[in-house]
């Protein structure tokens, strides 16, 4: 028999959240991406509108995530390239102004979780599978208690026809195929 307390329990020697709908906090997450520019330089941005839920289940691996981001919420710290993501050559944010996870399974791994599930950019959606962590449960000076959850992968961005770039004199192109996403989330009993 597992052992419970209120935000956390212990199943299997593993750390889990409690059962229940944790809503992801939009002001305490970070959604973000990391690219190459001219094969060398990482580049990165993040996106500052986000939501969704993480539900947790009774059995870890029936759990599921669903996150939605505003695409015209990116940020990569210079309004030109800014609004070169945002235009037809990547995001079209005016035509498609969200991307979308929708998870379809929960697996242990290690000490933490590979989570799969269906990554949605523009008109495109394939599936990926995000190294995924459960950080703990704290509560804030209010006494709401606040789980953190951190996941990566890296995903193929033509795979989702994000296919401008510009090839280089030297060999190679001036923005990477390759984009690393990371989000590190805070999330409340809903």
């Amino acid at each position: 028999m597992p052992e419970t307390t209120e935000t956390s329990r212990s199943i299997d020697g593993r750390v889990v959240p409690a059962v229940g709908t944790w809503a992801i906090d939009p002001t305490h997450t970070q959604a973000e991406f990391v690219a190459r520019h001219l094969m060398v330089t990482k580049v990165r941005g993040g996106f500052s509108d986000i939501s969704g839920t993480i539900v947790v289940a009774e059995d870890p691996s029936e759990s599921s995530v669903q996150v939605t981001i505003g695409t015209a919420s990116v940020s990569s710290g210079t309004e030109d390239r800014d609004n070169h993501v945002k235009s037809p050559d990547f995001l079209d944010v005016e035509q498609f102004p969200e991307m979308k996870f929708v998870s379809t399974s929960v697996e242990p791994a290690g000490s933490s979780w590979k989570l799969a599930g269906d990554l949605t950019i523009k008109d495109v959606t394939k599936p990926v599978t995000l190294d995924f962590e459960f950080l703990g449960v704290s509560a804030d000076p209010w006494g709401n208690q606040k789980a953190a959850f951190s996941a990566t992968t890296e995903i193929e961005r033509e795979d989702w026809n994000l296919t401008w770039n510009v090839p280089l004199d030297g060999g190679g192109v001036l923005v990477s195929k390759t984009v690393k996403l990371e989000i590190d989330a805070q999330a409340a009993m809903g």
